[in-house]
């Protein structure tokens, strides 16, 4: 029998899988590590170095940080709907909105998806 620790924990690792091929088809490069955490109406997404070379050099600089977040920003955008219905197709819940930023000195992004419903408390009744 599946406990709910284990249906939350294969939720949250398809979760990452999805996003790690939406990442590499639409934006040409995947994360090299993903982790997913559902927590009660949220999705929180974590990639991990998520810069190409090219990024990771004019993030040296002041201006060229700022590029990178507006572009990376303008991409996820454009985007959203792609990550939306991969949120909807694991979860069965609609995303009513979501958040990201991401570090260029760390290489890093977060994702917060925002659930019209509480996802945890579904996974634990």
């Amino acid at each position: 029998m599946e406990t709910t620790l284990q249906k939350k924990g294969q939720l949250e690792a398809d979760i990452s899988k999805a996003i790690t091929k939406w990442e590499k088809e639409f934006l040409g490069r995947g994360p090299l590590q993903v982790k997913t955490d559902i927590l009660r109406n949220m999705v929180i997404v974590h990639l991990k170095g998520i810069l190409t070379p090219a990024e990771k050099e004019l993030a040296k600089t002041e201006a060229g940080m700022i590029s990178i977040k507006k572009n990376r920003a303008d991409l996820i955008e454009a985007g959203n709907h792609h990550l939306r219905e991969i949120i909807l197709t694991a979860t069965g819940v609609t995303v009513d909105s979501f958040h990201t930023d991401i570090s260029t000195r760390n290489a890093e992004r977060i994702i917060v998806f925002i659930l019209k419903e509480n996802l945890e408390k579904q996974l634990n009744e």
